[in-house]
């Protein structure tokens, strides 16, 4: 039963990052179909409330994303370098994809809102060009999705092994390698 809740929960939040990121895109092809003039570096636009609306979204659903895989996740704290190399692989793993996910929806968030923000206007504006900021966020929510779900699943297959009565330091010999822990049939 808990493989099934494991793939549903990887399946909810890839689905979830899916449908951000294709918003994300949806909203550049939008705001692209918006009056545009450009004069080398400067550009004049009109916002494209349609852009806005889907930039928003992509946001709000990547933060959902995000949320659901750290709090069904759980927590996996390394204090030092010193026990992060002495953890396990899956442990290992889910640090480094906790911290990269964290990088990639921060950047990801940022760009969306950046994006439909420069949507929200009711008028035109004129200034640096804001290009491409909302199909790089819905680029930055698929990526998301890889990084979630491998941290979704290296921090349960972590929190699995620690409360294995063995691990794979004893190589399964009754009463491991420190004579500490006995393996139950």
């Amino acid at each position: 039963m808990a493989k099934v809740g494991g793939v549903f929960i990887c399946l909810l939040i890839v689905i979830i990052d899916i449908v951000a990121g294709i918003l994300g895109i949806q909203a550049e092809i939008a705001q692209n179909k918006g009056k545009h003039l450009r004069v080398f570096i400067f550009e004049c636009k009109e916002p494209v409330h349609q852009a806005y609306k889907l930039g928003l979204a992509a946001a709000v659903l990547l933060a959902l994303a995000h949320a659901l895989a750290n709090l069904l996740g759980g927590c996996v704290c390394i204090r030092s370098r010193e026990e992060f190399t002495r953890s396990s692989t899956n442990r290992q793993l889910a640090a480094t994809t906790l911290i990269l996910s964290w990088i990639v929806v921060v950047v990801g968030f940022a760009m969306l809102l950046v994006g439909a923000m420069s949507n929200s206007k009711s008028r035109a504006s004129c200034g640096f060009g804001h290009r491409h900021f909302l199909s790089i966020g819905g680029i930055l929510c698929f990526i998301h999705g890889l990084l979630s779900v491998s941290y979704y699943v290296a921090a349960t297959a972590a929190l699995w092994e620690e409360r294995r009565p063995w691990t794979t330091r004893d190589a399964g010999v009754p009463g491991g390698a420190q004579g500490t822990r006995e393996v139950q049939p």
